[in-house]
């Protein structure tokens, strides 16, 4: 019940924190000959610490070919409510001028009480990531967001749309690594 509660909390809190705008249409997307025809690949892990609800644990290795086919694995704990997410990556999106990446995917796995199955294996889950050059600040990251956040219905949509809230509000400095190779 009180996994529940945190997480209801923590729903109406974010619940649209996929952000607000979406990054100019049209504007920069990763093509798969900027990697020398190899695709696209964004791994990392860490941690991030929320201001009200504290400290959750992530990993991502995403992969998309040179067909445009994502595959991978992501992760995220929530310490806060002891739960936990792991999905398949099954879309990815990639902003290489200012280093943003949207990453999609199927939950395998939740340990979330909720029934809700938007939160269980089978539903869409979707994060972004902002990868910053070696010296600047943290790299930064969301918690995941869900059918419904933000309007976005599919993991599909999340990763078409791209948005993007301006100064990078409800993203969360990373202690760790997220790359865009």
């Amino acid at each position: 019940m009180r996994n529940q509660f945190l997480f209801s909390v923590l729903v109406a809190t974010l619940g649209t924190s996929a952000c607000d705008q979406p990054t100019q249409p049209g504007g920069p997307s990763l093509s798969v000959q900027q990697l020398g025809g190899g695709g696209l690949l964004v791994t990392g892990g860490g941690q991030f610490e929320h201001p009200t609800l504290g400290a959750v644990t992530f990993s991502v290795s995403g992969v998309q070919d040179a067909s445009g086919k994502a595959s991978g694995r992501f992760q995220q704990h929530w310490r806060f409510a002891d739960v936990t997410f792991k999905g398949d990556v099954t879309c990815l999106a990639v902003d290489p001028v200012n280093r943003r990446v949207w990453v999609g995917g199927v939950l395998t796995h939740s340990t979330d009480p909720d029934p809700n199955p938007d939160f269980q294996p089978g539903g869409d889950a979707w994060f972004r990531g902002l990868d910053v050059p070696p010296g600047g600040e943290p790299d930064r990251l969301t918690f995941l967001g869900f059918r419904g956040s933000a309007g976005i219905e599919t993991s599909e949509e999340y990763c078409q749309v791209r948005l993007w809230a301006d100064n990078n509000d409800r993203t969360w400095p990373v202690t760790g690594d997220l790359t865009i190779h």
